[in-house]
């Protein structure tokens, strides 16, 4: 789960933190009323949480990383990738009078995604993350469906809070090590 690199943790930090709080944020287009708190708060400690990452980013920023020449290419490409085929998918969602499903899409591209990006970054923590963003973007629909929820409060819930406490790992691994 060690990131080689204080730097590349805490960035992870900020970056998951980042958008597990818009995966909240997104959840709260229409939730469960007894769902709102708990929403609330976790767009909180994910905003928090990505603070601290960037500060401890900023503080680490001409240490060592897993970024050089040939990474960060690699990496703009699969984001690049990813960003092309979310848009790509919730425009024909939309196009389709589908807009319920985009948050769905941009989860299962979200996780899927982050497996190249683990490997890259050899970073075993954002393995994990992968698969269980994929499995809630996979899940989110029939929950949604078997419980009478918003499918966007199923699926923001879920991946909001994967990366929360991915987030928050990755925050433990830039501080302790571990």
């Amino acid at each position: 789960m060690i990131a080689d690199h204080i730097r590349d943790a805490s960035a992870t930090a900020f970056v998951f933190g980042f958008f597990a709080s818009s995966w909240f944020g997104w959840a709260q287009e229409a939730p469960p009323r007894r769902w709102r708190t708990l929403l609330a708060v976790g767009s909180v400690l994910s905003l928090l949480t990505a603070a601290a990452g960037g500060v401890l980013a900023g503080r680490h920023w001409s240490d060592g990383t897993a970024f050089d020449a040939d990474t960060s290419r690699t990496f703009g490409l699969v984001v690049g990738v990813e960003f092309g085929l979310a848009a790509l998918g919730a425009g024909l969602l939309a196009l389709r009078r589908r807009k319920d499903l985009i948050p769905v899409w941009v989860a299962f591209v979200v996780g899927v995604h982050l497996f190249p990006v683990a490997a890259l970054l050899d970073y075993p923590l954002i393995h994990p993350v992968a698969a269980l963003v994929t499995a809630v973007a996979l899940a989110a629909v029939p929950v949604a469906r078997a419980r009478a929820v918003t499918v966007s409060a199923v699926v923001g819930l879920g991946t909001g809070a994967v990366l929360l406490v991915a987030a928050l790992a990755s925050l433990a691994v830039a501080l302790f090590g571990y």
